[in-house]
């Protein structure tokens, strides 16, 4: 990042990856702007070394979500071995008996919160999928992603 300040914005608009300017209320950033809420809220959460690894993907899914349609993003995701070190996770935690309510504070009380946002990232991503191409394994990480969230706050 060269600089922090480009004034570019300062009528409405942003740019997409190859600089595309769009309005700034463009589903494709709104919905980066919900996936940047989610990983400030897991940055809270004492991310262990999975938790980590998917802050960084969460960015990497930020650039493909802001490639306009049609263009290669260089980025690789690593989506797939993530979801399947999430299902693993999920496997080996201890089922609950009975309907958990959301309590407390600290890294648990944030993991709840960060769940409720990755299911509002899932919902919105849906929304998008309907307007521009979003990658099935996306989709397949983010429902994903809530449930390993629900697994980490009930450890």
């Amino acid at each position: 990042m060269n600089q922090i300040t480009t004034k570019t914005g300062d009528t409405g608009t942003t740019s997409l990856r190859g600089g595309i300017r769009v309005e700034k209320d463009d589903l494709r950033i709104e919905v980066n702007g919900l996936i940047d809420e989610l990983n400030a809220t897991l940055g809270m959460t004492d991310p262990d070394p999975l938790t980590a690894d998917i802050q960084r993907e969460l960015m990497t899914i930020m650039s493909h979500i802001a490639t306009p349609d049609g263009q290669q993003n260089p980025r690789t995701l690593h989506v797939v071995e993530l979801t399947q070190r999430m299902d693993e996770r999920i496997a080996a935690a201890a089922k609950p008996q009975a309907f958990v309510v959301p309590q407390g504070g600290g890294p648990r009380g944030w993991l709840h919160i960060a769940r409720t946002k990755a299911r509002t990232v899932e919902r919105r991503l849906w929304t998008l999928s309907r307007q521009h191409h979003v990658a099935d394994e996306i989709m397949v990480f983010m429902n994903r992603l809530s449930d390993y969230l629900f697994v980490r706050a009930n450890e």
